[in-house]
């Protein structure tokens, strides 16, 4: 059975740096490591191919070869996704959508045979029979799988090249309950782990297939067991040394990671650099009404800041449009951003994600609209209790401050400042060099914002090769979120808010 693995298109977002990869050489951010663990758990003797249309169009004769299609992504990548099913079906191979989208809302996948909703581990057969023909429709997991024993999953099958960072899997889950957070339905509050030899072979993989620079470790809460997390970093740690450090890692957690300096001490000592914490918003009325309580057991400020003095860059994530929220909540999020060591700082508006506890009760309030379709800088999917107008211009403003060169190069000051040192890797990489001449002619010769290059870049030049490292990645880095903020999210929210009902000032004006 030769099987065709689909990997759908992502538009362009901010996760996506599009406008940074020309500067890279590459052709995507990360790849899909979801698809790749499906694979491992197909028949050795099958013949899989790969196709991850981010990075290589999907052409006729890949369709041709196949006999049936695997088709992967997330909500954001549905409209890829049911084109790649339609085109497949007109090949008349046989379809299997999975993944995220497939498991939240397998209603948009009909037209597909089959729709696998949930997790492959422990379902082999159950995928056999779907792909084999001896399976229609959708089939659901009968429960969430143990990640003991997993297999490394096939990254042999990817053009490693084309992407700027690898995906390493070690736990699926998160303890908390925060209401708009889907997580906790798609892979429970229950952590679930992998076995530390299981990890270790998945970066023996790496290593051998020659990856060299950046992995990021995709668990949804890499401290959701603690105890786990504390048996797994001394091991990544002798590793690396073992094996000459060629990896460095991020990863998310919840931001009570500020309370475990030892832990960060050993997360730094096995190469790990960078973390996105659900910071969310200053306002503790807006975390009660949510339920992520882990945010008001402590300062978030200082939690910024422990995290960036044991030498880990923080991203953080940020929501504006909770109902307890009103007009002063953008200019506490700018207070609270205003000088924070934070350069990427995602601020997008509340949804409501398909299954998620906050679309239960805005479902039961009368007040959903329709399917988000992932994107957090339209009209929100549902009725807000703040008026929308002011809303979308609000956030509008918020955006265009933060990510104004000014703005972003005092964050990135901010976290050099901070931290003992830049939490950068301990070498250059194979291409480094030929990245940092690509980004100084682009960005500090001939781009618009060559002044914030330089006043970025210079003064690191007296300071170390490390911090040199740094600020030429986050030069690059800014381009990206600098000029996507300016050329689409902004204009967007305009639109959205002018496309919203006069108010009532409007009217009478």
């Amino acid at each position: 059975m030769r099987i065709l693995l689909v990997h759908a298109e992502f538009p362009r977002t901010y996760w996506g740096f599009q406008y940074a990869l020309s500067i890279t050489g590459r052709r995507a951010t990360m790849p899909p490591l979801g698809l790749c663990t499906v694979a491992a758990h197909l028949p050795a003797a099958w013949p899989v191919r790969l196709v991850d249309v981010n990075v290589e169009p999907l052409r006729d004769d890949d369709l041709r070869w196949a006999e049936a299609v695997l088709i992967g992504g997330m909500l954001i990548q549905a409209p890829s996704m049911q084109a790649i099913v339609a085109r497949a079906r007109r090949h008349g191979r046989r379809t299997i959508v999975g993944g995220p989208a497939a498991t939240t809302s397998p209603e948009l996948f009909d037209d597909a045979d089959v729709v696998f909703v949930g997790e492959v581990e422990g379902r082999d057969a159950e995928l056999r029979a779907a792909i084999e023909g001896r399976q229609r429709g959708e089939l659901a997991a009968a429960a969430r799988p143990s990640l003991a024993g997993s297999r490394p999953p096939r990254l042999d099958l990817l053009r490693r090249d084309r992407y700027t960072t690898m995906a390493l899997q070690t736990s699926r889950g998160c303890p908390h309950a925060c209401e708009f957070c889907d997580v906790v339905e798609i892979f429970g509050r229950t952590p679930r782990v992998k076995d530390t030899a299981a990890v270790l072979a998945e970066l023996d993989q790496l290593d051998q297939l020659g990856w060299r620079g950046t992995v990021f470790v995709v668990d949804d809460n890499f401290i959701g067991n603690l105890k786990a997390a504390r048996q797994l970093l001394p091991a990544i740690a002798t590793w690396q040394r073992d094996h000459g450090h060629p990896f460095e890692f991020y990863t998310e957690a919840s931001v009570n990671l500020a309370r475990e300096p030892a832990l960060l001490a050993t997360m730094v000592d096995a190469g790990f650099t960078s973390v996105f914490v659900g910071i969310e918003t200053p306002s503790l009325a807006a975390l009660r009404e949510v339920g992520k309580m882990q945010n008001l057991r402590l300062d978030l400020r200082d939690a910024v800041d422990r995290i960036t003095a044991a030498g880990v860059e923080v991203m953080g994530g940020f929501i504006v449009g909770f109902d307890s929220d009103d007009e002063t909540c953008f200019a506490a999020q700018r207070a609270f951003l205003a000088d924070a060591p934070i350069p990427l700082a995602m601020v997008g508006l509340l949804t409501a994600l398909p299954g998620t506890a906050l679309w239960r009760r805005l479902d039961g309030e009368r007040r959903l609209r329709h399917r988000s379709s992932g994107d957090q800088f339209d009209r929100p999917n549902f009725a807000p209790a703040m008026d929308e107008r002011a809303l979308l211009d609000g956030h509008a403003d918020l955006l265009a401050e933060l990510y104004s060169p000014e703005a972003y190069l005092r964050r990135c000051q901010a976290v050099l400042a901070g931290a003992p040192r830049p939490p950068t890797g301990r070498r250059l990489r194979p291409g480094g060099l030929r990245i940092a001449a690509r980004a100084i002619w682009a960005l500090g010769v001939v781009g618009p914002r060559r002044a914030m290059f330089w006043r970025l870049v210079a003064p690191a030049l007296l300071r170390s090769p490390a911090a040199v490292t740094w600020t030429i990645s986050h030069a690059v880095q800014g381009e990206h979120l600098i000029r996507y903020t300016h050329e689409h999210v902004v204009p967007a929210l305009r639109r959205a808010a002018a496309a919203c009902a006069p108010t009532a000032t409007d009217a009478a004006a």
